[in-house]
């Protein structure tokens, strides 16, 4: 059964920082892309970033402020947000892929199989 479980969220204010964690079971882990979406209420679910394949893509809205990296070791990916903005706020779901992703293919949630359960991130003064 495919486990992704996120942690690391939490309230920041504007311009911190927070670290997203998204553990995989093996198999999961070893065999797929990965990525991160969110969705603020009313609001569809967007991709954030996703890795795979010595790949990596960002979506315009956080190039320069988050980043996305994988310990092999833990079977876990990470998301580390700097700069954080009021408009970052939502819930951030980890997801895997079990197919190759592209630029033009990464960002659309229907290419990925399996999600974590949510976690909330909330950017306010």
């Amino acid at each position: 059964q495919v486990q992704l479980v996120e942690s690391g969220g939490g309230s920041v204010q504007p311009g911190g920082s927070l670290r997203l964690s998204c553990a995989a079971s093996a198999d999961t882990y070893s065999t797929n892309w990965m990525g991160w979406f969110r969705q603020a209420p009313g609001k569809e679910r967007e991709g954030v970033a996703a890795t795979g394949g010595g790949w990596t893509y960002y979506a315009d809205s956080v190039k320069g402020r988050f980043t996305i990296s994988q310990d092999d070791a833990k079977n876990t990916v990470y998301l580390q947000m700097n700069s954080l903005k009021p408009e970052d706020t939502g819930t951030y779901y980890c997801a895997a892929a079990a197919s190759v992703l592209y630029r033009g293919s990464w960002f659309r949630p229907y290419n990925y199989n399996d999600w974590g359960r949510g976690i909330q991130v909330t950017v306010s003064s």
